[in-house]
């Protein structure tokens, strides 16, 4: 409890902190971030700025009909900045809790730690022109030497996809992901797939509703759904919130809340 207190306070301090700065200069380029939804934007932060999303969330899976993993991550930082007009670099890190229950009582093995660095890249390929899509291509590595003992893989993992995003009108807007992904030292990739629908009730308050999965290759496909609620405080900072659950067996519920920061230049 006192640690999230300490975090909810480092929030609302950075958030202040960014508020003033964000007054004092030039209007910036619209706040386009990669939470909280699964899927990638295509869009790339500007040139020469930070922008940070992170935020906790919490999530509970079924692994058999009697083991249930309870997870909470709090902090899902991912750092990104923008080297060129189309291309940003991308950092990640993030900490994590697992407790599990057998037959509802709750084991005393508790794995704790952070998990492996993300370190990645994002390229704008194309803007939306008429009925073609805006384009983005990203990639990332999962650098197990970085990892706590508890979530320590022997092999390194990586992910790619293709992030595309439509505008419905002018306050709609359509997103989706095609890729794939390996890791957790299994030799089976998985494609991955997300379908996002966006609508802005107001210039500051959003909503959006998401379908989201992979199709491994040895195992069975695994469909999600979440939807959830953006705030935008400032042109640089921005709330957020996201509950979901399982399509198919897995997932019985996920919980998240978050915000993203835009640093001044």
């Amino acid at each position: 409890m006192q640690f999230k207190r300490i975090v909810l306070f480092t929030f609302l301090n950075i958030s202040f902190l960014v508020s003033t700065l964000a007054q004092e200069s030039e209007k910036p380029a619209p706040l386009v971030t990669d939470r909280p939804d699964q899927t990638e934007s295509p869009t790339v932060v500007p040139k020469g700025t930070i922008q940070i999303e992170t935020g906790a969330f919490f999530e509970e899976n079924e692994i058999d009909n009697n083991i249930t993993e309870k997870a909470m991550t709090f902090n899902t930082a991912l750092l990104r900045y923008g080297v060129l007009d189309n291309l940003e670099l991308r950092v990640g890190w993030d900490f994590t809790e697992i407790r599990t229950e057998i037959n509802g009582i709750e084991q005393s093995d508790i794995a704790s730690g952070l998990k492996p660095l993300l370190l990645g890249a994002k390229i704008a390929i194309s803007k939306e022109k008429g009925w073609l899509p805006e384009i983005g291509f990203l990639g990332h590595l999962y650098l197990p030497f970085t990892a706590s003992s508890d979530f320590r893989p022997e092999t390194t993992g990586a992910d790619f996809r293709f992030s595309l995003a439509h505008t419905l009108s002018e306050k709609s807007s359509l997103g989706y992901n095609l890729g794939a992904a390996w890791g957790d030292d299994s030799p089976e990739i998985a494609y991955v797939y997300t379908l996002v629908y966006g609508y802005s009730i107001t210039d500051t308050f959003g909503v959006y509703a998401e379908l989201y999965g992979d199709f491994p290759e040895n195992t069975k496909a695994n469909h999600l759904w979440d939807a959830g609620v953006t705030y935008l405080i400032t042109d640089t900072i921005q709330l957020d919130a996201t509950v979901g659950s399982e399509i198919t067996d897995g997932q019985q519920l996920l919980l998240s809340a978050g915000i993203s920061i835009r640093l001044p230049k």
